[in-house]
């Protein structure tokens, strides 16, 4: 059962991102305040539920939650700065945009770069821990699914509405044929060492 916060005294908003290992398309994050007197059924890390499951809890997380926002940093941002850094940036974006402050962050994963002079904790796994973060979760993936259905229409042949972006076999071999798009992150590795774009 997933925990409704960590301090109960504070704005604890929970922080996670969709999107880092894939080759294409932006890393995007959401944070949320969740209400702690709501039990969601159902809620958890966005990784153990279906892609329907995700979709249908969506609109419940955002008519329950205190507040919640999204944010994004692009393939060409990722570039310049690194995908850790951007989905810290990404973080920070969604932070800004809530529309109720937080006093805590709680952070999915080990590392953090610091959010204004709020105070965080990072917690490993802590999508499948709090709820506050497993509601991240959910939002930042079905956003960024959505986002890579919408760019999977002006570029087709990667499959991009069945992928997401992630190095699967089918999305290498259309890299390999097509090349890359403006949407691919090229300081990732597109193709393994025995083949090569042309």
């Amino acid at each position: 059962m997933l925990l409704p916060y960590l301090n109960k005294k504070k704005i604890e908003a929970g922080c996670d991102e969709a999107g880092r290992g894939c080759l294409a398309g932006p890393v995007v994050a959401a944070a949320v305040i969740w209400n702690p007197k709501i039990e969601l059924i159902g809620l958890n890390d966005s990784k153990q539920l279906s892609k329907k499951k995700r979709e249908e809890l969506t609109p419940l997380i955002k008519s329950n939650a205190i507040a919640w926002a999204t944010g994004l940093v692009e393939p060409q941002e990722i570039d310049q700065i690194n995908i850790l850094n951007a989905s810290f940036l990404a973080m920070h974006r969604a932070l800004k945009k809530l529309q109720k402050t937080p006093n805590f962050i709680l952070v999915d994963g080990n590392r953090f770069n610091r959010y204004q002079e709020i105070e965080h904790c990072c917690i490993i796994k802590g999508d499948g821990k709090y709820l506050s973060i497993a509601a991240a979760s959910i939002l930042a993936k079905t956003y960024r699914d959505k986002v890579m259905e919408d760019y999977a229409i002006q570029f087709p042949q990667y499959g991009w509405e069945k992928n997401a972006g992630y190095p699967t076999r089918f999305h290498r071999q259309a890299i390999a044929e097509f090349g890359p798009s403006p949407m691919h992150r090229m300081s990732f590795k597109l193709l393994p060492d025995q083949l090569t774009l042309f």
